[in-house]
């Protein structure tokens, strides 16, 4: 398979369209798509909710916490797929600071954005669109995409140099994010029932990335979406999200869910690899963005995944007759190739299909 050099058709940033009148067609989504809005604004009250709230802090504690930690953990991820952790070991400043930068960076003059301009090929940098389909209905957002680790594969030349603090902000935080994902596998891996160190065994030399996402107001937020109904095809992710602004709505059966973001905490979401190595034991949830007219919205969002080149497939200890593997094995960079060439579809082909 392919992979496309370049994107179809000339970019837009959607941040130049921001004040426009309407939304251009090309963003409109399908009625069946479009967010059940109130007029003027982001979400309807009865769509509001809050995610299950883990406080790692009871790791440190006494049997009797540890174990209501995991069970906090082992529940949500089976019923939501996604959860918010306080008491998480990241820094208030450092999470201030990480948000505030990346604010800065989209205020620069669009010149100085452009000169990260990406590609379809690695899309690191400045992007304005995820696929390559010619004519597609895009999304009301531009981001800018990065790889953390392994090292070797950092491409600082995509990395801005403005903000002067951005890079090593950024660098922080990932190191940072890094350390949490270690002991989240480990949590994971022991409210399964199985070691603490069958996640990381699995992952191998994990890999981590991350991308900041620009949402700018929209004139018409009923008429389309900041990022479209997906799940993540990787590990975990952690999300650090704009907690003045609501955005994020997750998937509960027929229903989409705004979710409530607590001051200080950080989001987590299962990947389409825990699920299965999990055997869907653990969900990878759709989710979707929402946007706004009155305002502008940021998140940043670190994904934490398996090495390219290790099989990934249902856990022997997870497999019963009763409970057959559900999935195919593949290699995570297979994985990902078969998600950029047949999108949707490819889940499908593997036999992952979204789970409410």
């Amino acid at each position: 398979m392919e992979v496309a050099e370049e994107w179809p058709e000339p970019i837009v940033r959607v941040q130049t369209l921001a004040d426009a009148e309407a939304v251009p067609e090309r963003y409109i989504k399908p009625p069946s798509e479009r967010p059940n809005l109130n007029p003027g604004t982001a979400l309807a009250p009865s769509e509001t909710g809050s995610l299950p709230v883990v406080d790692l802090a009871g790791l440190s504690g006494g049997a009797a916490e540890r174990r209501a930690t995991m069970l906090a953990v082992s529940g949500a991820c089976r019923d939501w797929g996604f959860f918010q952790v306080v008491n998480h070991g990241v820094s208030t400043e450092l999470m201030e600071g990480m948000r505030e930068v990346w604010r800065e960076f989209f205020r620069l003059p669009m010149a100085e954005k452009q000169a990260y301009a990406n590609s379809p090929k690695t899309f690191e940098g400045y992007g304005s669109r995820l696929g390559v389909k010619k004519g597609a209905i895009l999304d009301w957002g531009d981001y800018f995409f990065l790889q953390l680790s392994p090292h070797s594969i950092r491409n600082y030349d995509k990395w801005p140099v403005l903000p002067a603090s951005l890079r090593a902000m950024t660098e922080a935080y990932g190191e940072e994010l890094e350390k949490l994902c270690g002991v989240i596998k480990k949590v994971l891996s022991a409210s399964l029932g199985l070691d603490e160190g069958f996640l990381h065994r699995a992952f191998g030399e994990a890999g981590a990335c991350l991308r900041v996402n620009y949402y700018p107001k929209c004139p018409q937020p009923d008429l389309t979406l900041g990022l479209s109904p997906h799940s993540d095809p990787g590990g975990m992710t952690v999300l650090l999200t704009d907690h003045h602004v609501k955005g994020l709505q997750v998937r509960e059966g027929d229903d989409w869910i705004t979710v409530e973001p607590i001051p200080g905490a950080l989001i987590v979401n299962i990947g389409d690899q825990i699920q299965v190595l999990t055997n869907a034991t653990y969900k990878s949830v759709e989710h979707r963005v929402v946007v706004n007219a009155a305002t502008e919205r940021l998140s940043v969002a670190f994904f934490f995944n398996p090495n390219d080149d290790l099989p990934i497939q249902p856990a022997a200890e997870l497999v019963t007759p009763g409970e057959p593997p559900l999935y195919k094995r593949l290699t995570f960079k297979e994985y990902k190739l078969l998600m950029r060439m047949l999108g949707p579809a490819g889940k499908s082909h593997v036999g992952l299909v979204k789970s409410n």
